[in-house]
């Protein structure tokens, strides 16, 4: 069985131990060190006084006089000549001729002249970036607090060590949390590269938008090169093209490759630059600094900022693969996109379809699979989704009968037909996720019934997408003991009380046929976490399945060590790490036991509960 990997290259600074001292207050740099004051200038000698003389009555809308210039050379200013060779005073050497600053685009002019500012936002309105954030802690977020003592190397190799998806769509909802929660930077950490780093995570798990909201919460004039990519990738993966408009005009020097590039044009152009726009991505096109098919998107973007006439013709023919670039561009105009370049274009692209609202509603709901089973929409959302589709009916056949499905599976008139509409979604084995999401409510509305208790393992499972673990509880009195249905039962109830047998474990391990027991060993190891199994029968069961809980890696400490001093937020970013990769044979028993275990050891029962009971139904 392969192993997730847990760190990549900096073992997670785990010669790093965890700070326990309360919050420090951190003066902003340069606080301390004020810049000196100017050297006054020497005053102008006072003239002698003069006889008074009556002052003239003033006239009415009369401005004030006209002062004569000085004839005195400026005192050490440096030289430069003009095209005659002529000493043109107060300029500095090398000044463009007047010729060059014809040539210069607007921003060069404005950045020549000192006419560029600094800052887009009042001096009252600037946000502090020592804490940055989506959701505060009275919106169900984190302890602000939470890391402001850890050591910046720790948070940092977790950040950085999160490559990927997760195998569990509640770790997902949970990460996800975590990365939007408004927090306190960590010490010796600046609070520009944590708010990056957080961006950067939430755009590898597929979460544009909270990307995007995130990086909204840092003012334009604080971003360094690093946040830029991530606002600038967050941007391209829900579609919008000017998010970054106020980032790139503001500090155009943040980046230097052709995309920031032609990025800037197309900002020009819509800030009423249009001629400048279109001359610098003619340039970018004349001197190939991008694929042809990239500077043709962004030319037929920025048309849309000017009355020209002028048409884009857009021909995907010579178009190879497909790209993030390429992708946003193409959804946002509204262009079709060959189907030979999505097919295979991984499952990027799915993630951002569901996104990006301008695509057609048959390519965001094809999508929606993705999405769906990763956690990135809710059940809600999916059945929004479906919902469109069968109002319009513009969809596939397919998609138009799986909408017709979801609708009887919530009115039909009875509960058997109400379960075959499920059924029909779910396929023969249940083993699509996203349509599990996708039923959730439907399933909670189903009459409890002994008929039914054959069929209760999915209903359940459905249920428990959503986190309907009340309404799947009812279900308890009619599964057999050592069913599927009773095994997801005894790990999401909210209340069970007593130890579970270990006589119905080994039933259900019997009748497990998944792939060297996984089933068994997930539900052992989620009944080992909540502590609803005695220790003695743990340890009968876990040699019997080869399962070594006891085993210990730099990572399994950390998130103990953090699990002791009550840390969720530590816990949830290392439960995150420790759960990457595309499918749960990724995923071992033991590290499933130590995440639920530090889960239900911090507060967060509900979650450690939803993920043991999603190993079962996935494993």
């Amino acid at each position: 069985m392969k192993r997730v990997v847990l760190l990549t290259g900096v073992a997670l600074a785990f010669s790093s131990s965890l700070a326990l001292a309360s919050p420090e207050s951190l003066l902003p740099p340069g606080f301390d060190n004020p810049a000196p004051k100017p050297t006054p200038k020497p005053a102008a000698p006072t003239p002698a006084p003069r006889p008074a003389t009556p002052a003239p009555a003033a006239r009415p809308n009369s401005g004030p006089a006209a002062t004569a210039p000085s004839q005195a050379p400026v005192a050490n200013a440096p030289a430069a000549t003009d095209n005659s060779g002529s000493v043109v005073a107060g300029l500095p050497k090398n000044f463009p001729s007047i010729e060059q600053i014809e040539q210069m685009e607007t921003d060069e002019v404005n950045e020549l002249f000192g006419l560029k500012p600094k800052f887009d936002i009042p001096a009252a309105a600037r946000r502090d970036v020592s804490q940055v954030g989506v959701i505060g802690e009275d919106e169900g977020g984190f302890p602000v607090a939470s890391l402001a003592n850890q050591p910046a190397s720790l948070v940092r190799a977790v950040l950085t060590g999160t490559k990927g998806p997760l195998v569990s769509r509640w770790g997902h909802i949970l990460l996800r949390r975590a990365l939007a929660s408004r927090m306190d930077t960590p010490k010796d950490m600046d609070p520009v590269e944590f708010a990056a780093l957080r961006a950067g995570v939430l755009n590898r798990l597929g979460e544009g938008q909270v990307a995007r909201s995130l990086v909204q919460d840092v003012d334009s004039a604080n971003y360094n090169t690093d946040l830029a990519d991530a606002a600038f990738d967050a941007y391209l993966q829900t579609g919008d093209i000017l998010g970054m408009c106020p980032v790139a005009r503001l500090k155009n020097d943040l980046r230097s490759d052709p995309q920031w590039e032609m990025i800037r044009a197309i900002c020009g152009s819509f800030a009423g630059n249009a001629r400048d726009g279109r001359r610098q991505l003619d340039r970018a096109l004349s001197r190939g600094i991008a694929p042809r098919i990239d500077v043709l998107l962004a030319q037929r973007y920025a048309g849309a900022a000017s009355d020209s006439s002028r048409a884009v013709d857009i021909n995907w023919d010579k178009v190879e693969e497909m790209t993030p670039w390429r992708f946003a561009f193409a959804a946002s105009l509204g262009l079709d996109m060959p189907k030979n370049l999505l097919d295979d274009a991984g499952a990027y692209y799915d993630r951002s379809a569901v996104l990006v609202p301008a695509l057609p509603l048959a390519m965001r709901t094809k999508a929606a699979d993705v999405a769906g089973a990763e956690g990135i929409l809710s059940a809600t959302a999916m059945v929004d989704l479906y919902s469109q589709v069968y109002a319009s009916g513009d969809a596939s056949d397919a998609m138009v009968e799986d909408a017709n499905s979801l609708r009887a599976a919530y009115v039909a008139q009875g509960a058997d037909e109400r379960l075959e509409a499920m059924q029909a979604l779910w396929g023969n084995d249940a083993s699509d996720y996203s349509r599990l999401v996708l039923t959730a409510f439907a399933a909670a509305r189903m009459p409890v019934s002994e008929d039914m208790a054959d069929d209760a393992a999915p209903l359940i499972a459905s249920m428990l997408t959503a986190g309907l673990d009340r309404n799947a509880e009812q279900w308890a009195t009619v599964v057999p003991e050592g069913s599927e249905g009773w095994a997801l039962l005894a790990l999401a109830q909210p209340d069970r009380a007593g130890s579970v047998s270990t006589g119905n474990v080994r039933s259900f391990m019997d009748d497990d046929t998944s792939t060297n027991k996984r089933k068994t060993r997930f539900l052992v190891a989620g009944l080992a976490g909540l502590g609803r199994m005695d220790s003695g029968d743990v340890s009968s069961l876990s040699g019997d399945l080869g399962v070594d809980f006891n085993r210990q890696s730099p990572w399994s400490q950390r998130i103990t060590l953090a699990a002791q001093y009550g840390n969720a937020e530590l816990v949830a970013l290392l439960a995150g790490l420790g759960m990457q990769g595309d499918s749960w044979s990724k995923m071992t028993a033991r590290q499933l036991y130590i995440i639920v275990r530090s889960l239900n050891q911090v507060g967060l029962n509900a979650e450690a509960r939803m993920i043991a009971a999603e190993a079962v139904a996935r494993g």
